[in-house]
């Protein structure tokens, strides 16, 4: 089954949804207990102009709500992650009341009370009688199919159940689902929204649990049934092979027993084989340690624990997929940024290999017969683009760089899957050209991994090989007839905009900038960075030497000023247009970089070179401004990209190179001494 196509009608990235309704300026949420107010701060700290209602039936609660909200808001200042001024209008225009009727003019209403499907059927009978017939309304179960809890409803086409991740306020995802009444106005509108807001929203089917709430309630019930062979801390350290915190840390953090004991109860309509773990309704908290401390666990017991969380794992993610609940790529994604998995399933399973999946499944079939097994070929499970997003529109391909955890950085797999789309449309007729554009509106990339760059510090031949292996999608949008536009949605650094330099056009946000920051951590842009700009857009030269050997960003109608970007445009759906249309406009037309030497200013360098505060290193910056020079001089574009590859590799060897790489590594500013 193609759960992609089924779930995801209108289109995969949301922000290419044109929404049937503005954004709202009055939101309710109702139940002010655990998630609710974090659901509220989140919706204000996006909307600071609306106004939001969190209502609950407790006083006490709505009193700990506000003092939550603002307690956020004074941490973010400290931080200096939000303005005073935006605290400020995040605190202000909040009702916090237990009267309904004060909600009657909120355009979207999400339910967030405690998950008792009477409760919450009560809950939107009363709201259904109170707001206008337009109102959208979802609910946050984790677990609870739409069916049963909008069974009443006089409208049910406009109600979705929202789930959120904790923290609600900083978690990406948010589970939109997909079911039998709901209309598609309103399923597009809110995974629209929840982009437009600032999350990633996923889509998925209405089954109990869902996919992301299936993986981990099921993780956590087979962590309590290990208990019969391990410690609650033996399980927890085996696990952080997987997850940075293992589950029986978590269900302390979030008083979660309970939790697993409702859902487990629920999935047993499934098959007996869900039965929550009975020690779950005899312990309040587990014994176990802080994620990463020390802990002895002989190797027999690790091996079978090691087994039964892989064999769960696997079990419930083949269900998922078999039975179109969820997506390949929503799972790997959503496991990673909402459970907090150092890896995705799938890409786990890919690592193992075949034959050790196979024997993971059999050992946890025996044990525990009953679970879903695999029902397709071990491939099937690994066909899918991880990273990148293709949607169709007037016969443009839309490629969205999907991955906001990094800021749509940029790594070998990712620009593969870029390149796997070219290879696979280049050809067809009724492809016209690509856009290539940023999940969100932040960002288009923030750059590019350090991947296995580390490794080959000091080997220059080694580092020159990596930049060239590194430019496989450059170098194949070179030879390209049909047109690729860049659509800039924020800023582009680094890797992000050697991808969009090397674009046969780039559309841009007002929001958006450019940079080039590599110098700061004692290195060069090696696939062409120092090479391309100066072919490209002459007379730009000045700015792409303070770019590139000072890491100064390049202000978006600067870069329009010297022919760089082609069209600044005010949001994100006007970017997309722009960009279809530049590449209608490219039909036929598309030019190679010029070839011949480019005649470039002196490249005039102050004598401590800084990056903003940063002191550069003044051995990495000649060797960068030799590069540029050397690639300028080229009569041969190919041999200065060589050039530039060349330079990646000498600058490599350098103790500038060997501090800055280890600097960011270690989270720290670099101390350059040469």
């Amino acid at each position: 089954m193609d759960a992609s196509k089924n779930l995801y009608r209108t289109a995969l990235n949301p922000l290419l949804i044109e929404p049937s309704r503005p954004l709202p300026d009055e939101i309710a949420v109702i139940g002010a207990g655990t998630i609710g107010p974090d659901i509220g701060y989140y919706l204000k700290s996006a909307l600071p102009a609306s106004k939001l209602y969190l209502v609950d039936v407790l006083e006490k609660s709505l009193v700990q709500a506000e003092q939550r909200i603002v307690g956020y808001t004074e941490k973010a200042v400290d931080k200096k992650k939000m303005k005073p001024e935006k605290a400020a209008a995040v605190r202000e225009n909040i009702v916090y009341t237990t009267d309904y009727e004060q909600i009657k003019n909120c355009n979207l209403i999400i339910e967030a009370a405690t998950e008792a499907i009477p409760l919450k059927q009560k809950i939107f009978e009363t709201v259904e009688n109170i707001v206008s017939e337009d109102a959208i309304i979802t609910s946050n179960t984790s677990s609870i199919p739409a069916d049963r809890i909008f069974l009443k409803m006089k409208k049910p086409e406009r109600t979705s159940i929202t789930h959120f991740f904790a923290p609600a306020w900083r978690s990406l995802p948010v589970e939109v689902i997909a079911w039998e009444k709901g209309s598609q106005e309103t399923l597009d509108y809110l995974f629209w929204f929840f982009a437009k807001t600032g999350k990633a929203p996923i889509i998925t089917d209405n089954a109990i649990c869902f996919v992301l709430d299936r993986i981990f309630d099921n993780w956590c019930n087979e962590s309590a049934y290990l208990l019969d062979r391990a410690t609650a801390s033996q399980i927890d350290k085996v696990a952080e092979e997987f997850v940075f915190a293992g589950p029986f840390f978590v269900l302390n953090l979030a008083n979660g027993n309970p939790i697993i004991i409702e859902t487990n109860s629920l999935q047993m309509e499934e098959g007996a084989h869900y039965r929550p773990a009975s020690v779950l309704a005899s312990v309040d908290r587990w014994l176990t340690h802080r994620p990463g401390s020390p802990v002895e666990v002989p190797q027999d017991i690790k091996s079978a624990v090691r087994d039964r969380l892989l064999g769960i794992l696997f079990s419930q993610s083949f269900d998922i997929i078999d039975r179109g609940i969820g997506t390949k790529a929503d799972l790997n994604f959503g496991c990673q940024v909402a459970l907090g998995f150092r890896k995705g399933p799938l890409d786990l399973m890919r690592n193992l290999g075949e034959d050790e999946v196979k024997r993971i499944m059999d050992r946890f079939q025996s044990e525990r017969p009953g679970f879903p097994m695999p029902q397709q070929p071990y491939s099937a499970y690994q066909d899918f683009k991880r990273y990148v997003l293709a949607d169709d529109i007037d016969e443009v391909k839309v490629i969205t760089i999907r991955r906001p955890q990094a800021m749509n950085a940029l790594n070998d797999e990712l620009t593969d899957e870029i390149l796997s789309v070219f290879k696979e449309f280049e050809n067809d007729p009724s492809v016209k050209g690509f856009v290539i554009t940023g999940y969100g509106t932040a960002a288009f990339s923030a750059g590019a991994d350090i991947g296995k760059f580390p490794e080959m510090l000091g080997d220059a031949n080694a580092s020159a090989q990596y930049a060239r292996d590194c430019a496989k999608v450059q170098i194949f949008m070179d030879q390209m007839n049909k047109p690729v536009v860049a659509a800039v949605n924020g800023f582009a650094l680094g890797g992000g905009l050697e991808v969009a330099i090397r674009c046969h056009s780039i559309i841009a946000t007002k929001n958006a900038s450019f940079q080039f920051p590599e110098i700061s951590l004692g290195i060069l842009p090696g696939i062409g960075g120092c090479v391309v700009p100066y072919r490209k857009w002459p007379q730009g030269a000045e700015l792409f030497h303070e770019m590139i050997c000072l890491g100064r960003p390049l202000k978006v109608n600067d870069a329009r000023d010297i022919g760089m970007v082609t069209k600044i445009v005010d949001d994100y759906p006007a970017l997309i247009s722009a960009a279809i249309e530049e590449v209608k406009r490219l039909q036929g037309k598309t030019t190679r970089i010029p070839e011949g030497r480019v005649e470039i200013p002196d490249i005039d360098i102050p004598h401590e070179p800084k990056a903003g505060h940063q002191v550069l290193s003044k051995e990495a910056v000649s060797i960068t401004m030799k590069v540029i020079q050397g690639g300028s001089a080229c009569a041969n574009f190919n041999d200065a990209l060589e050039i530039g590859y060349k330079g990646f590799g000498e600058i490599a060897c350098t103790d500038a190179a060997k501090e800055g790489i280890s600097a960011f590594l270690e989270k720290r500013k670099p101390v350059f001494k040469k």
